[in-house]
């Protein structure tokens, strides 16, 4: 045999290998006939590779289901725990890290603040990220042998194909080589992704999204983000801005934007947004619970203070989460009209305001789309919550052990 069809050959029994473990991963529990026929490859080649797989720990077999008489066929499922995943999940201030198994079930966690933004630089970036992940790597020290990958998460544009940070604005980094140097430091597979588009292939396999072929997931925090998913497979564009629904311009004279632009999605319908407001109104005489339980102290007007206080009745509070709804049912109106998707997915900090935030976001949507069936599109929220970026970045690496199309 060539050393061509060699390479063919080696190639075609990967992406079967990867058929035959997606087809058991997405049907639960399945015999070995009915693998050959949902993947039409022969009963012989479905042997050899479930052999595989079984030696290599990866699959189990039960005597669990039911027959017409005679034996019970013999059920294959992923032995979940038998591999593990490092996600990291990368933001402003602080970064998220989890230990998953096959199924993206956390098996541990860790919560560390970031450097101070002021005085981080690529190489300072870099070390932070090489130590806490070596931290991290000390307390899972039975999980340490089977690892399969670690995934990255990160704000801003990611080159996704070199693993590198293109563009992270509030961080004000530029070019940084997180893949490069975190597979030559661990020795593992390193798989780097933007944080929306992350949360959208979680959402996609283990999430709200896992039924819908053609969704848009927006992560709305500090800024916002937005992961698409087209056919069941993320949408990058030509390169890699497609989602980055924060920086399209609502209000031409708007506030000014980290990009440099002013008016940005993310300036008007963020966690940062609802701050400003929220900001602005405690300066006004009107009465609100905002000033006490803040203690007139700025900083600590956030998110969960405002969404607090708006539950316990106080017209401020709503006011401002209305007001950031509904510029935010605006973002998802142009979204709708532009990318007519079957399903918008809302998830990150701001989407805990629940009601307050999204009764206005529907109101726009009802009152201003276009069509009958658009002004129905379904707007639901995160199923992940807030560990969504993480299990999304879990699930880098995941697609990649179970995907067809990644694999060989």
């Amino acid at each position: 045999m060539s050393s061509r069809m060699t390479g063919s050959f080696q190639l075609m029994k990967s992406l079967n290998r990867s058929l035959i473990l997606n087809t058991i991963r997405v049907n639960g529990a399945i015999s070995r006939s009915e693998i050959a026929k949902k993947t039409k490859l022969t009963p012989p080649t479905v042997t050899n590779i479930v052999n595989e797989l079984i030696k290599a720990d990866l699959v189990l077999e039960s005597r669990a289901g039911t027959s017409n008489g005679g034996r019970k066929p013999i059920l294959l499922t992923i032995n979940s725990n038998s591999r593990y995943i490092i996600g990291v999940d990368v933001g402003v201030k602080k970064v998220r890290l989890a230990l998953t198994n096959l199924n993206a079930d956390i098996l541990k966690r860790k919560l560390v603040k970031m450097p101070d933004r002021e005085s981080l630089t690529e190489e300072s970036f870099l070390q932070f990220l090489q130590d806490i992940i070596l931290s991290f790597l000390e307390e899972i020290e039975e999980a340490k042998d089977k690892l399969i990958g670690l995934g990255v998460a990160m704000h801003g544009i990611v080159d996704h194909e070199a693993g590198t940070a293109v563009h992270a604005p509030t961080l004000k980094l530029e070019n940084v080589p997180v893949k490069q140097v975190l597979e030559d430091h661990f020795n593992l597979p390193v798989r780097v992704e933007n944080d929306a588009k992350a949360l959208a292939l979680g959402e996609k396999w283990f999430g709200a999204g896992k039924e819908t072929d053609h969704f848009v997931c927006l992560n709305v925090g500090e800024g916002i983000g937005s992961g698409i998913i087209l056919h069941d497979e993320l949408f990058h564009g030509s390169d890699d801005l497609a989602g980055e629904i924060g920086h399209t311009l609502i209000d031409l004279n708007g506030p000014l934007c980290s990009c440099g632009n002013k008016g940005c999605f993310q300036m008007l319908a963020s966690g940062h947004a609802l701050k400003e407001r929220a900001r602005e109104r405690v300066k006004d005489d009107r009465e609100t619970l905002l000033k006490e339980r803040s203690g007139n102290d700025l900083e600590e007007l956030d998110g969960q203070l405002i969404y607090e206080c708006a539950k316990d009745g106080d017209a401020v509070a709503a006011e401002i989460l209305e007001e950031t709804g509904e510029y935010l049912g605006i973002g998802l109106l142009n979204i709708i009209h532009f990318l007519n998707p079957r399903m918008i997915i809302v998830g990150g900090g701001v989407s805990k305001a629940g009601s307050f935030l999204m009764d206005p976001v529907h109101k726009v949507i009802k009152t201003r789309a276009l069509s009958k069936r658009a002004r129905n599109t379904r707007i639901v929220l995160s199923e992940l919550d807030e560990e969504g970026s993480v299990i999304g970045a879990c699930t880098l690496v995941l697609s990649e052990l179970f995907s067809h199309e990644h694999s060989g």
